[in-house]
């Protein structure tokens, strides 16, 4: 059983930056793909970004591809994302997930979650 806790969610201004971690434990870090996750208020759990077991391939959703960096540390057990540029629309609940085999932007993709962290901004 795989358990994730995010942390480094926040407040901050339209235009700063925020990274946030997610530490996992109870299983085989190495062996498990990374998603990120986000879901706004009255809206549905979106794909964000995601990194394959070994950190070689990566996958962005459009809405923020060049802006958020997802990257991992297999020896530290944590998958970082990295946000830039961030815009109030960014505001959301984080979500951290793993998941075994290929690339996934979808929710159905991966097995286990974390418990989120708040990313506000203002504008």
């Amino acid at each position: 059983q795989v358990q994730l806790v995010e942390s480094g969610g926040g407040l901050v201004q339209a235009g700063g930056s925020l990274r946030l971690s997610c530490a996992a434990s109870g299983g085989t870090f190495s062996l498990y793909k990374k998603g990120w996750f986000r879901q706004a208020p009255g809206k549905e759990r979106e794909f964000v970004a995601a990194i394959s077991s070994g950190g070689g391939s990566t996958y962005y959703a459009d809405s923020v591809k060049g802006r958020f960096t997802i990257s991992r540390d297999n020896a530290k057990n944590t998958v970082y994302l990295q946000m830039g540029s961030l815009k109030p629309e960014d505001t959301a609940v984080y979500y951290c997930a793993a998941g075994r085999y290929s690339l996934a932007t979808t929710t159905s993709g991966y097995d286990y979650w974390g418990q989120g962290t708040q990313v506000t901004v203002s504008s």
